[in-house]
């Protein structure tokens, strides 16, 4: 299983490297590619999802699937983003927000078909922070993210997703963010839950690592960069490892 996977890695203090991967930015050739590079290069987790998503999302993990043994969770953006072809889901609740839809209508409407699969399911408290641009998460999701100097209410934001029973928190600054998430939101946050941490959006070199990490986060999440310099994903592999 996944979750016991990630909670074996935080026991053994092992951090851990999951590689975001939206299908709309790639060809046939280029996911394949990419699935290949994530397996040699020892990537620990592929999230799969997008704000849009217009490829086949089965085909697409069919294409990453038989390039790599890497466990792959779905990261879904909207309703259209499920497939029994993954390992698990993310199933985000978009506690940052006030958009209903996100906190909890989408789910109610995929709870069936989300139970029927052979999904393995980790709620999760999705958490949007400002960074340095308008995400295509704060656009489509119609919601504010918390601005970057207010930690308070992102501490307050994760202990209530913990305490509603949420497993895992993520702290989110947007796909192709210009600024990572400000290491004192996640030191402070981290500080104030007991459970796994997920750092993401505008992390894109092994110093911006080694600060996530060093503040707390479990898991880092990086894409959009990848994306740019798929050649560069060894070395930041590599990073979160040895750290």
């Amino acid at each position: 299983m996944i979750s016991k996977l990630i909670q074996k890695s935080i026991l053994n203090k092992h951090k851990l490297f999951a590689l975001l991967i939206d299908p709309d930015k790639h060809t046939t050739e280029s996911l394949s590619k990419l699935s290949e590079n994530a397996n040699t290069s020892n990537v620990d987790l592929i999230f799969v999802g997008g704000s849009l998503l217009n490829k086949d999302i089965n085909k697409s993990f069919e294409i990453i699937k038989a390039n790599s043994a890497i466990p792959t969770l779905l990261f879904p953006g909207n309703l259209l983003q499920l497939t029994n072809k993954a390992d698990g889901i993310l199933l985000l609740s978009l506690i940052s927000g006030r958009n209903p839809d996100l906190l909890i209508g989408n789910h109610v409407i995929a709870s069936t078909q989300i139970k029927n699969s052979n999904l393995e399911v980790l709620p999760t408290g999705y958490i949007l922070l400002e960074g340095g641009k308008t995400s295509s998460v704060e656009y489509m999701s119609n919601t504010k993210p918390i601005p970057a100097e207010k930690t308070d209410i992102a501490i307050a934001t994760a202990l209530a997703g913990e305490m509603l029973g949420l497993k895992y928190i993520y702290l989110e600054a947007g796909s192709g963010a210009k600024l990572s998430i400000n290491t004192n939101i996640i030191k402070s946050v981290k500080n104030n839950i007991s459970i796994p941490l997920i750092v993401g959006g505008g992390i894109k070199t092994s110093n911006d690592i080694r600060n996530t990490l060093d503040a707390g986060a479990d898991i880092v999440v990086i894409g959009n960069i990848i994306e740019q310099k798929p050649e560069i994903l060894h070395e930041l592999v590599t990073t979160v490892h040895q750290f």
